[in-house]
């Protein structure tokens, strides 16, 4: 018999991620899960601000891998409102837990305080589950393949494959709905080889007992099926290709699928997520297609946001950065101290060409990485911004012989 117990927290926590950096959570409350007196999972809820989510999601957090997202329901999240994670504890952590369940509050308050490095307050510890935020009477989110999966399957004494099984579809069932028309077959594969990935490293930390060969059965079958679903996708959508009157938003898909990007479509809305990773950091893009005023624009957020204390600091590095822009431009948020770079054009009756669309991106995502470093020695209070401009955009004087 399942017995389940909820405790309120509403307390500060710091976690720590895989550099032992510390990330201050505000934990709601902790749900445990007995079965016949067993502890059989335990979630987490815990709210964090818009800059921290955006760390944790850039970083993959708390196993928050994009391959392993649904499509996020009712478009973008507020930048400027808490988000709300969800998250399942590894099973084999499971036993930390029980004999503090009296007062498990304080139990982790003194955790955080005095053994930082204990497993419970490691992130990679953690699967989220849901992420989600409430905003004007709406709520807007996604699942995970982590929700699909609940650790309790792989806690039980014996694993029932069919539930597993039924797990896994049901997962790629959402998610094919939302990606397997925007993404090639290559994005598909990876993502799934991804899924198996992380299936078979959980099993192998949670129950031992799971041989290889019944991970093969409970995988192989579903990976030929979906892939085979990928081939048919990618026909149809490579079909498109040949369209003259292609739209913006299938337009910038077929770049992306052509030149290897993975990417999510964000439901309801003409917009694409993706990542780069440059240089000197990581960082979430976003290519939108805006059909009706004939445009394609292209943002890069800066991976680091800007505090209130740096804001005019920040908005005259950026004034200087933007002088002389010949394509694109940085812009602030005053509001939450986001920075972006925008690249974008009218089409109007002209076709957005591959070579358009990729000039486009590239010379985007090159700018935010060639001026990245000034804006975190902006930040961090080590270089003015006059300074700080002057050391990107230095160029040295030759002499004549």
């Amino acid at each position: 018999m399942t017995d389940t117990q909820n405790y309120q927290l509403e307390t500060e926590l710091t976690l720590r991620d895989s550099d032992h950096s510390g990330l201050t959570i505000h934990a709601i409350n902790l749900i445990l899960a007995k079965l016949n007196d067993t502890p059989n999972s335990c979630c987490l809820t815990f709210q964090v601000t818009p800059e921290l989510y955006h760390h944790i999601g850039t970083n993959a957090l708390f196993n928050l891998k994009p391959e392993l997202r649904s499509a996020p329901t009712n478009g973008e999240f507020d930048p400027s409102t808490n988000i709300e994670i969800t998250a399942s504890l590894k099973p084999e952590l499971l036993p930390h837990l029980t004999p503090h369940l009296n007062d498990i509050q304080t139990y982790l308050k003194n955790l955080s305080q005095e053994q930082p490095d204990n497993p419970l307050l490691l992130t990679e510890n953690w699967y989220a589950l849901q992420v989600k935020q409430q905003r004007e009477g709406t709520e807007t989110g996604y699942r995970t393949f982590w929700d699909y999966l609940s650790p309790s399957l792989l806690n039980a004494e014996k694993i029932d494959s069919e539930q597993i099984n039924s797990a896994i579809f049901n997962f790629f069932k959402d998610w094919a709905d939302d990606n397997l028309s925007t993404m090639g077959t290559q994005a598909i594969s990876q993502a799934l080889e991804e899924v198996a990935n992380s299936f078979e490293e959980w099993v192998d930390t949670s129950l031992s007992s799971i041989s290889e060969e019944t991970i093969s059965q409970i995988l192989e079958p579903m990976v030929k099926a979906f892939e085979e679903l990928a081939d048919a996708t990618y026909e149809n959508v490579d079909s498109k290709f040949t369209i003259s009157n292609t739209s913006i938003l299938q337009s910038i898909i077929n770049f992306f699928t052509q030149d290897d990007w993975s990417f999510t479509k964000i439901k309801g809305e003409p917009v694409l997520q993706l990542l780069f990773q440059g240089q000197n950091a990581q960082w979430t893009c976003y290519a939108k297609a805006r059909e009706e005023q004939q445009q394609f624009v292209f943002y890069s957020i800066c991976p680091v946001m800007v505090p209130e204390n740096k804001i005019i600091a920040m908005a005259e590095f950026i004034a200087r950065a933007n002088s002389g822009m010949v394509i694109g431009n940085f812009e602030l948020d005053f509001t939450d101290g986001e920075i972006r770079y925008k690249t974008g054009i009218g089409v109007e009756d002209a076709s957005l060409s591959f070579a358009l669309i990729k000039n486009l991106v590239y010379t985007n995502v090159t700018m935010m990485d060639e001026y990245l470093p000034g804006i975190i020695a902006v930040i961090n209070g080590d270089v003015a911004p006059e300074k700080a401009i002057a050391k990107i955009e230095y160029v040295p004087e030759i002499t004549a012989i």
